[in-house]
């Protein structure tokens, strides 16, 4: 029985997976799937790339999130498992990344800059 692990990240968020032949059970810092995430989108998101292979009830996966947001963590949490797919099947790679699942978003918060109120926000501009 052999644990395929792998590593997602999206804005700050960073995913772990342990992935094991297994029923389909997901736990996610030592809590239930739906418990973690009580939003059906953000079940969804994290599940399609076991839905796209057809192999939701096959593994049984661990995963340890850390950091951002519930959004930027489950898109972390897909591109891990999608990785951590094609390490147990280098076969399945072209279906996912036809699909978007192996591309890291490289998308991150811009910085606030001095001077202004946000990142690109002004001041109200007053001539006089």
């Amino acid at each position: 029985m052999e644990v395929i692990n792998a590593i997602g990240r999206r804005k700050a968020a960073i995913a772990r997976v342990f992935v094991t032949p297994g029923t389909g059970k997901i736990v996610i810092n030592k809590r239930e799937f739906d418990n973690y995430f009580p939003s059906t989108i953000l079940q969804y998101v994290v599940k399609q790339p076991l839905a796209k292979l057809d192999v939701t009830e096959k593994y049984d996966i661990k995963v340890n999130l850390d950091g951002g947001g519930f959004k930027g963590q489950a898109e972390a949490l897909r591109l891990a498992i999608a990785r951590a797919l094609v390490k147990m099947n280098p076969e399945d790679k072209s279906a996912l990344k036809s699909a978007g699942f192996m591309t890291r978003d490289a998308r991150e918060v811009e910085r606030k800059k001095p001077g202004q109120p946000k990142a690109r926000k002004r001041f109200q501009f007053s001539k006089r």
